[in-house]
């Protein structure tokens, strides 16, 4: 075995100066069930003879160095140009059966200046409470950490990491300001890129490895932490927006509170698609991808053409919104008595310039409402700049929009209203006799009125030839 012999003299030397407890054979291993089931008794004597303890380790070792790797920062398995400086947006659910509770919105920001990756990770709760955010910055080849800092409501924390790790940890409740010295007795990842290292890695089936991974806590003597990547197997992602994807979905095994995460990772760009974290009582915390890269719209969208186009213009569209134009109109016994429901006054009335954007968003949607298998896609943030309202001015549904330049405009209202209908119903029967008996019957009817309400959703396109027109529409729905 590669590096056996140096691996055995480092073992050996580690005991030797109790940095390597034997315990630690005691772990999961991939070897025979007839050298597992004897764990108990090999180390039940803790008293026994490093001599014995010795020949336990160099009997085992080979086993466990075939099963799984030591990663380290630099190690030949950290591939890092699969982290890209870019944003990544996730949601946090937390999951129990098969109820989803949306927790809130984690952001990944990474930025690469100086051969240094920065990552800004913040975690906005759904109530709208405070942000957390946590900074860190590494090698950009090795992803040796070199500096990490975060504020919570508790407490502030600055490191700066070296061979000894510097700087001070700032408690809130207490006011006080501790000035940190700390030296970990091995090498480690800075615990807030866990996620992005497992994407350097050369996954594949049945690839298997352990990192350590350094987390301050204060009151704890314990700086550094193992997690074991206990199965790499295939697995199908299918995300709402863009379909299936092939991924690796990587077992992590948090070592000291036996905790596992699972990791979905694409196996062609290394993205990370989900993340499962198990919590108490069968709740598992769950991170999903929101693709902040999907843009299925091609055209661009132009905030400042349109923001132009509704406002420097001279040309005026003025109108009526009203539903129900089809009064005395008879439907199967049933008379609609209203002429028009005019949009009441202070009814808001939308316009907004056509463009491409605009018409190749709505065919998208289109085409996804009627395969059903995906959400619409939302329109573009900068929207609103294009968007001009007014308000209904009078009981009779007019509006008026002003300082339009020439095109093609989308009108739109929404408005409820009450309609009314008359209708005939049997109110009794006549019978006739005479001297002979029973002759016939003629039935008798009544008439009243009726009322309900409704909804009335408006949509018209509009275009102005040449700037100074003044155009008239009706907002009529029948």
């Amino acid at each position: 075995m590669e590096n056996y012999h140096e691996i055995r003299y480092f073992i050996v030397y580690m005991m030797s100066v109790n940095l390597f407890p034997i315990k630690i054979i005691t772990m999961k291993a991939n070897i025979p069930n007839s050298i597992t089931s004897k764990k108990g008794v090999f180390f039940k004597n803790e008293k026994s003879s490093l001599l014995k303890q010795l020949f336990y380790v160099l009997f085992l070792l080979p086993f466990m160095a075939v099963g799984q790797k030591a990663l380290v920062p630099g190690g030949k398995d950290i591939n890092t140009k699969y982290i890209k400086p870019e944003k990544s947006l996730y949601t946090v659910y937390y999951v129990k059966g098969t109820e989803w509770k949306n927790m809130g919105a984690l952001t990944y920001d990474i930025t690469l200046t100086n051969n240094q990756l920065t990552l800004n990770n913040t975690f906005t709760p759904k109530d709208n409470g405070a942000p957390t955010t946590r900074i860190s910055t590494a090698d950009a080849q090795t992803l040796r950490a070199i500096s990490y800092a975060d504020e919570t409501k508790n407490a502030k924390l600055n490191l700066n990491f070296a061979e000894i790790i510097t700087g001070n940890y700032y408690s809130k409740k207490t006011k006080k300001d501790k000035k940190l010295k700390l030296q970990p007795k091995e090498e480690y990842f800075d615990f807030n890129w866990s996620d992005h290292l497992i994407t350097t890695l050369p996954l594949d089936v049945g690839y298997k490895a352990r990192f350590p991974q350094f987390y301050y806590n204060d009151g704890s003597d314990v700086l550094v932490e193992y997690y074991t990547i206990k199965e790499v197997k295939s697995f199908v992602y299918n995300s709402p927006r863009t379909g299936k994807h092939e991924t690796w979905l990587v077992s992590v095994l948090e070592e000291s509170t036996n905790a596992t995460y699972n990791y979905a990772i694409d196996k062609k760009d290394h993205r990370l698609w989900q993340r499962e974290m198990s919590m108490a009582n069968g709740m598992w915390e769950i991170t999903v991808n929101e693709e902040l890269d999907y843009q299925p719209i091609k055209n661009k969208f132009n905030k400042e053409e349109v923001a132009k186009q509704i406002s420097n213009g001279n040309s005026v569209i003025i109108g009526t919104a009203y539903a129900r134009s089809d009064s005395g109109k008879r439907l199967g016994g049933l008379v609609n008595t209203a002429k028009k429901q005019y949009a009441p006054r202070g009814t808001e009335i939308t316009l907004f310039p056509s463009s491409a954007y605009y018409e190749e968003w709505a065919e998208v949607n289109k085409k996804i409402r009627k395969q059903n298998k995906m959400p619409e896609v939302p329109l573009n943030s900068d929207f609103g700049y294009s968007i001009k309202k007014t308000k209904v001015y009078d009981d009779q549904g007019h509006f008026e929009f002003m300082d339009l330049m020439p095109g093609t405009y989308i009108v739109m209202v929404s408005f409820d209203f009450t309609n009314s209908y008359n209708y005939s119903y049997v109110s009794g029967y006549t019978n006739y006799y005479n001297y002979y008996g029973y002759q016939g019957s003629t039935t008798n009817y009544g008439t009243a009125k009726q009322s309900y309400s409704d909804k009335a959703n408006i949509e018209k396109r509009v275009t102005i030839d040449k700037d100074g027109d003044k155009k008239e529409v009706n907002l009529k729905e029948i």
